[in-house]
């Protein structure tokens, strides 16, 4: 259905199917760009590529003068010259940590060019049901300002610092996330267009749901850019280590000399306590989302939202356990993705109408 300057008011269904896959297949690699950019934490890669070059970037050194050149652009930051160098780091062992940032990057320019191109041949083919192309720019602008915020976030550690800020790296993710929130609402809407239902409404308590889901998305961004997944203990199975801290319900160590927002936004111990803690305030409003889904007989989002916050929760555990072990981490970070798609799949279906 076309209305008389030839856009499409509804669409075909093909064409509504195929924006709505569309958009799942951009979330999918934005989900898989949260995972490698908590590898590139994990592994201190993120400040290995000291210049922004969104072409020829692209290409990573391919000869041993390009390495040589990339690894003395390196060797000038604080990272290296207080941390990294006094440690032997190799030309071997830069390469690592260059691989990670490069796939990283790499994978932005992925994320872009899927997004944009498609975009514009839907807008070419005057596809686009009417009212969604507002949509579809935002989520444009939320991948152009994710890049942003990127470079934003590594120039904070290559001059003053051996890391990055962790409220730059939090904010950072938390455009991610939300553009992956965003994309996935969209194609879930245009699914509903498809069904020729109207689309969904934000209810109150999905609102209230996906409000303390992103406070733990905050303090989990937190925690990766204190380093504070260290601070608790470690030890397979050890008590201490949780569900207590060293030992402690509390742990020593907070540091509350420079006032409380201080300690509750910087300090690795306290923001540390309140990730895993308000990982239940988390279970508890996502167990509530659960049973009002079932209720309107959407079992099969009850079940994937039930699935994704459950191994979430145990990743989480053993991550501490592991004393932050590299793949249970990175595994813990991608559920913790789709917990947020689990999440505002919920609200959405709860926020269904006819």
């Amino acid at each position: 259905m076309r209305i008389p300057d030839g856009r499409p008011l509804i669409g075909t269904s093909d064409d509504i199917a195929a924006i709505a896959r569309w958009l799942l297949i951009v979330a999918a690699l934005v989900v898989m760009i949260v995972v490698v950019g908590g590898i590139t934490r994990l592994t201190e890669s993120g400040l290995s590529i000291t210049e922004w070059k969104p072409l020829t970037g692209a290409i990573p050194p391919l000869t041993e003068a390009q390495w040589q050149a990339e690894f003395a652009a390196y060797q000038r930051i604080p990272q290296y010259t207080e941390v990294n160098g006094p440690a032997g780091m190799t030309l071997a062992d830069y390469k690592f940590i260059y691989f990670w940032e490069w796939v990283h990057r790499l994978l932005a320019r992925l994320i872009g060019l899927a997004f944009a191109l498609p975009l514009a041949w839907f807008w070419y083919r005057r596809t686009i049901p009417l009212g969604y192309k507002p949509r579809l720019l935002a989520l444009l602008a939320l991948g152009g300002l994710q890049g942003a915020v990127g470079w934003w976030m590594v120039s904070s550690g290559l001059s003053q610092d051996v890391k990055v800020s962790h409220f730059r790296l939090a904010a950072h993710l938390l455009v991610a996330l939300t553009t992956l929130g965003g994309l996935v609402w969209t194609a879930l809407d245009l699914k509903a267009l498809g069904r020729r239902e109207a689309p969904s409404r934000l209810t109150g308590f999905g609102a209230a749901a996906l409000a303390v889901v992103a406070v733990q998305l905050f303090l989990g961004a937190l925690v990766a850019g204190l380093r504070a997944g260290y601070v608790s203990g470690a030890g397979w199975f050890s008590l201490d280590a949780w569900p207590l801290m060293q030992g402690r319900f509390l742990p020593e160590g907070i540091d509350w000399s420079q006032g409380t927002a201080h300690a509750l936004f910087s300090d690795p111990y306290l923001t540390h306590f309140l990730h895993r803690w308000w990982a239940w305030v988390v279970v508890i409003a996502l167990v509530m989302m659960g049973r009002r889904l079932r209720a309107k007989h959407r079992r099969e989002v009850s079940v994937a939202l039930h699935s994704a916050f459950g191994l979430q929760i145990v990743l989480g555990v053993l991550t501490v356990w592991s004393g932050v072990s590299l793949w249970i981490a990175a595994a813990h970070q991608l559920v913790g993705a789709l917990v947020l798609v689990a999440t505002v799949w919920g609200a959405h279906a709860l926020g269904a109408r006819k």
